[in-house]
């Protein structure tokens, strides 16, 4: 089984629901276990120069969920991508890169799988390519493995943070810290 780390983002609509249900389908994909997933974060969108949104309500809400499987990196990526389209994520024409813009349901990232760096497309570049630049994943990927070393600068996750430049306000929610589970579940 190898340890993976998942970005969960939204900035569209009922945006804990979707991070809700996405953890919910995740549990339920064959070969995936143990998942555990970090609190939830408010977030400037961060392609947008920090400080110009007013109102929280376009920002994002991002976590990282930490978790085993069995599954290898390609066919992890298809189940995200499953889960994605039937949260109502919509791609348009166009490259990741140029598609990155696109207001989102949801948004679920591989940033790391293991200790493996694999570039086999343009959808699967892990470590995630830009990961180390961003805040909004860098503080609850922090949260849940501050000591893990980055397969490729070598560094902790808190050393990059610690580091980061990323001026974007991220603020950790005040939402319990089991926020995945239902009312009466927790």
């Amino acid at each position: 089984m190898a340890r993976v780390f998942l970005s969960l983002g939204s900035n569209q609509g009922d945006r804990l629901e979707w991070l809700r249900q996405a953890v919910e389908r995740l549990e339920t994909i064959p070969g995936v276990g143990s998942l555990a997933p970090s609190r939830i974060y408010r977030a400037e969108p961060w392609e947008q120069p920090p400080g110009q949104w007013a109102g929280e309500g376009q920002w994002f809400l991002n976590a990282v969920v930490a978790l085993e499987t069995s599954l290898d990196p390609t066919e992890l990526l298809r189940q995200i991508q499953r889960i994605e389209t039937g949260l109502g994520r919509v791609r348009g024409p166009g490259t990741p890169e140029e598609c990155r813009l696109e207001p989102r349901t949801i948004d679920i990232d591989i940033l790391l799988y293991g200790e493996r760096v694999i570039s086999a497309s343009d959808n699967l570049h892990i470590p995630h390519l830009l990961m180390h630049e961003r805040r909004f994943v860098l503080e609850p990927l922090a949260e849940l493995a501050p000591d893990l070393v980055h397969p490729v600068l070598y560094e902790t996750i808190q050393e990059i943070l610690d580091g980061l430049e990323d001026v974007h306000t991220v603020l950790a929610s005040d939402l319990p810290a089991r926020w995945w589970q239902r009312t009466g579940e927790r």
